[in-house]
């Protein structure tokens, strides 16, 4: 019978509107959109992805080789199966542009393809015309397409010439939309499109050279795309052959939206445990309010479970309309900046209202909401009905009963449970929620250190009135400092994280990096062309340093005689081919962990020199046999030696180096990387290319600013999401200087009283805010410096450094966000009469 009539008595609560509930709605919606926005956007590019995946694999299915065409056998299998096919080559090149001046050149990705390509989808071009009409040229010379900031970089036009190698092309149009772009994943350069038969004499695909050849087909309607990847995988199992299909035409690019949706999704869980230290202070205040309310119903024989139930159903129905509101900002931003979002996009996205993404977001909300709640609803239990007139509320009991704690309890680990199993990765998730509970207790314990302090330096305000009402006010009884310390601390600590794991960020790509790094990285070097490439780099004065080694690639495709995919899982080294390299002698400044090196002249069944960080990730011990895939050749080698490969130097390394007796007879070319001066550079360039025209050069400042820009924009990202976590932060202390302003007029009234002026009391009252937002700021500089710290440490693997302007900006706007809401909520105490408040309180 007791729910009934509780449903009956919020029924009629709910009457009265929605006073004193627009902090808590606006909290429990902003926290809701944020997450229902970022999983939108991750949906609608999934759903573009699959979708359109054969429109960007540019095929049913792909079929890829390193280093190699296929061979007949191959050929005969995929146009059997297929209806149309088409072969693409894919390799990285300079572009030529001669001068008056001199020659300009720049990396591309060369992409080479056929008279059948594309299969799928119409490359757009300015001027608009049909892609074979561009590539067949202007008769005397073949033509090319190419991307506007390649273009643009090179200050080239249409009808312009440039070289690929040695052969001269004319430019026919700019590259606008290449349908199949988001299948090649990360380039260190843009796009430029030939036909395949135009390089015959470039001398860019001699045997050797670094590149991939990939056959699009198109199969007949209702094919097994399972039953044909596995035929492929049993006819060419010792080819190096690699299929794809149009399930997952961009396998980079939705890994990557995954992970960085996953992570801001957490980000946005940041910002709901924001939102739920505002709910939780609202429903404190709102049944503080209604004390004569309950005491009433009290007096009128309703039971404790009548009270807690009517109360219950009237947060959790006011909970449902923040749930729903956060649903619909949500689901309608990504809507309107659809434009916007998907004109930045690489690939296709599919905007329109996903159900998923607001599912997993209104069970957020109804967890948090949940969570936040019971313990302010426990307590009504815990009064009497001729106590309940005293503010029995905020003399209650500092934890419920034990039933409440095991529900919060329960609650905790539901939501824990469901934010591991919507973001996929247990250890990022867990370390999330429990920086964000850590945090959490040390903003409480800091707020409780806070008022000690405040208490404490009392007896230095003497003399100082307005000093000793702030001291007073921070270390009185009320929960103003908890309030501003776990609400605004916790959204600067998640932007403080942020700025100082951005800041380390930018720091390493600006300043670190270049100290350590070649200045090129030379590739494709053919072996005859070696002595001169050396002559030329060796004997430059400015040149301080030249590393050079052969050159392949391989794919590892078995472990103990197991494919390496069931060993290693998804790890890094198995998907795709990976560069290896042969040597005698053990290379300078390599260091052994474990092992040996093969003696020099050793020609007996292959070794191979692990790098040791990866071996131990994937579960490799000395003795283990591993299968490399390298041109179509499978070779077992034994695992002889575990050495150090440190990649962050931007050196030369290889996951994998064999003897070289078991690469006798393979095709290769060689990788050079040259330490020079920065003056010296572009003669080094202009030589060498001139000499060898076949030769890619990779500048690493453009390749370490390219990966800098990609990081930023992830950095840029996540500080949206942590802004999100402060606008919530900032609504939480807004509705807490709302709650105290009944306390903040009767103080007014009783310092007016006694004497004090009102510049003294609004003094007092700024000051007081500016002190606990400092306060709040220096909290978030520590917690999110250590988070920070744990990021760029463990994750990221990276030199951690304190950088106190991103410190000092937190304080600082911690101080400012106190001190304006403190004062905006001050100034309708100060215009009351002393009197009418006096009276009221009597």
């Amino acid at each position: 019978m007791s729910v009934p009539v509780a449903f009956r008595l919020a029924a009629r609560e709910l009457r009265g509107g929605l006073r004193g509930f627009r902090v808590f709605l606006a909290c429990l919606a902003l926290g809701v959109a944020a997450i229902a926005a970022v999983g939108s956007v991750r949906a609608a590019i999934q759903s573009g992805l699959s979708d359109q995946g054969a429109v960007i694999l540019g095929g049913d299915a792909e079929l890829r080789l390193t280093y190699r065409d296929a061979d007949e056998a191959e050929l005969a299998w995929m146009r059997e199966i297929s209806t149309a096919m088409s072969k693409v080559v894919d390799f990285r090149s300079m572009v030529v542009v001669p001068g008056a001046e001199g020659e300009e050149r720049a990396l591309t990705q060369v992409k080479a393809v056929d008279g059948a390509y594309p299969l799928l989808g119409t490359p757009e071009l300015d001027p608009e015309m049909p892609l074979p009409e561009a590539l067949d040229g202007d008769g005397t010379i073949p033509g090319a397409v190419m991307a506007p900031v390649l273009a643009d970089r090179l200050g080239l036009q249409t009808g312009d010439r440039f070289r690929l190698g040695t052969q001269e092309f004319t430019l026919s149009a700019l590259l606008t939309y290449e349908p199949d772009a988001g299948s090649a994943g990360f380039s260190l350069g843009p796009r430029t499109i030939v036909r395949t038969q135009a390089l015959e004499n470039s001398g860019l695909l001699a045997p050797g050279t670094l590149f991939e050849t990939n056959y699009r087909l198109t199969l007949p309607p209702g094919s097994d795309l399972d039953a044909l990847k596995t035929e492929a995988q049993d006819r060419f199992a010792d080819s190096g052959m690699r299929w794809r299909d149009a399930r997952n035409g961009a396998p980079g690019v939705a890994r990557f939206v995954d992970r960085l949706g996953a992570f801001l999704v957490l980000v946005g869980l940041s910002g709901l445990a924001v939102g739920g230290v505002g709910v939780s202070a609202a429903v404190r205040s709102y049944l503080s309010a209604k004390t004569g309310v309950i005491a009433t119903l009290r007096t009128l024989g309703a039971s404790r479970a009548v009270i807690f139930q009517t109360y219950f159903i009237q947060i959790g129905a006011l909970s449902l309309l923040g749930i729903a509101i956060g649903l619909m900002l949500g689901a309608g931003i990504p809507l309107l900046l659809a434009p916007i979002i998907a004109a930045s996009l690489p690939v296709p996205a599919d905007f329109s209202l996903h159900l998923s993404p607001l599912i997993e977001a209104a069970i957020y909300g109804v967890l948090t909401a949940a969570l936040f709640t019971l313990w302010p609803l426990a307590r009504t239990e815990d009064v009497r009905a001729a106590t309940l007139f005293r503010d029995a509320l905020g003399q209650a009991r500092l934890l419920p009963r034990p039933r409440f704690l095991l529900a919060t309890a329960a609650l905790l680990a539901v939501l824990l449970g469901t934010a591991v199993a919507f973001s996929g990765n247990t250890f990022l998730t867990l370390w999330t929620a429990g920086g964000i509970i850590g945090a959490l207790i040390v903003l409480a314990l800091a707020a409780q250190g806070v008022r000690r302090l405040a208490r404490a330096s009392g007896t230095l305000a003497r003399g100082r009135p307005v000093l000793r009402w702030a001291l007073s006010a921070i270390g009185g009884p009320g929960e103003a400092a908890a309030s501003v310390m776990i609400s605004l601390g916790l959204g600067l600590s998640v932007l403080a994280a942020v700025g100082q794991i951005d800041g380390n960020l930018r720091k390493a790509i600006d300043g670190q990096l270049p100290d350590v790094a070649p200045s090129y990285f030379f590739v494709d070097i053919q072996q005859d062309q070696m002595p001169g490439f050396l002559d030329r780099v060796e004997n430059d004065p400015a040149v301080s340093r030249v590393d050079s080694a052969p050159m392949l690639r391989g794919v590892l495709n078995g472990i103990n005689g197991r494919p390496a995919r069931e060993v290693a899982g998804n790890h890094w080294v198995v998907r795709g081919d990976r560069g290896l390299t042969y040597s005698a002698d053990l290379p300078d400044n390599t260091t052994l962990t474990a092992g040996e090196w093969w003696p020099r002249d050793y020609a007996g069944p292959p070794l191979v020199s692990f790098a040791a960080e990866e071996a131990a990730e994937i579960g490799l011990n000395l003795g283990d046999k591993i299968t490399v895939n390298i041109l179509g050749r499978d070779i077992e080698a034994t695992v002889a030696s575990f050495r150090e490969v440190d990649f962050s130097t931007m050196g030369i390394g290889f996951v994998m180096t064999l003897n070289p007796a078991a690469l006798q007879g393979a095709p290769h070319s060689f990788i050079s990387t040259v330490y020079a001066e920065e003056q010296a550079e572009a003669a080094i360039l202009r030589d060498l290319a001139q000499a060898y025209p076949n030769i890619t050069a990779i500048r690493v400042r453009d390749a370490i600013d390219q990966v800098g820009t990609l990081l930023i924009s992830i950095a840029n990202a996540t500080r949206w999401g942590a802004a999100a976590t402060l606008l919530t932060g900032l609504l939480v202390l807004i509705g807490a200087a709302a709650a105290g302003e009944r306390a903040r007029s009767f103080e007014a009234a009783l310092l007016k009283t006694l004497g004090a002026s009102r510049g003294r009391i609004l003094r007092s009252f700024a000051l007081r805010s500016a002190l606990l937002g400092a306060g709040a700021g220096v909290v978030a500089v520590v917690a999110g410096g250590l988070g920070a710290w744990g990021v760029i440490t463990f994750v990221m693997e990276a030199d951690f450094t304190f950088l106190p302007g991103n410190a000092l900006m937190i304080v600082f706007g911690g101080v400012v966000l106190t001190l304006l809401s403190g004062l905006f909520f001050a100034l309708r105490p100060m215009s009351v009469r002393p009197a009418r408040i006096l009276r009221a309180r009597e």
